[in-house]
């Protein structure tokens, strides 16, 4: 049995770097995952592909870990990083877009994120664990968020 999360998360800020140090740090996929909170592993599978391992969570006896796969096309001249799942590896399928645009004094960052996570579960659990899911999967994207703000001087 398995019960299986949807989420979808839409976030838009404006930093103090330029447009193309921010694309430079988010078109790096291991350097942007290095901001990512509870992140136990980042695997290069080639081909602009890469594995998440996220740190496990709960105790020794019940632990829920999630692991992903996405491929990353970044376009400079559009100002855009996309990831689609890779699928068949590991319990969820994360797809999302950075957009980066240069203003004057700043850059106005858009991130969107598509997410379907199964955890090990009876279908009983879902309305005590979707919720669960949903706000930590928001806090650590948050956190995420503030980490790279921080990184590119602050919000403008």
């Amino acid at each position: 049995m398995a019960v299986t999360v949807v989420l979808e998360l839409g976030y838009e800020f404006d930093v103090k770097a330029t447009a193309r140090e921010v694309f430079d740090l988010l078109a790096d996929v291991p350097k942007s995952a290095s901001f990512y909170p509870k992140v136990d592993k980042l695997i290069d599978l080639g081909s602009g592909a890469y594995r998440w391992e996220m740190e496990k969570i709960g105790i020794a006896q019940a632990h829920l870990q999630t692991i992903y796969a996405s491929t990353y096309v970044s376009d400079a001249a559009q100002g855009t990083v996309v990831w689609t799942p890779v699928e068949g590896i590991g319990n969820a399928q994360v797809s999302g877009n950075w957009k980066i645009t240069g203003k004057k004094k700043s850059t106005k960052v858009v991130l969107g994120v598509k997410a379907q996570i199964t955890v090990p579960l009876p279908a009983l659990m879902k309305m005590v664990v979707a919720p669960l899911v949903e706000a930590e999967f928001e806090k650590l994207t948050e956190q995420y968020i503030d980490n790279l703000t921080r990184q590119f001087g602050g919000e403008a």
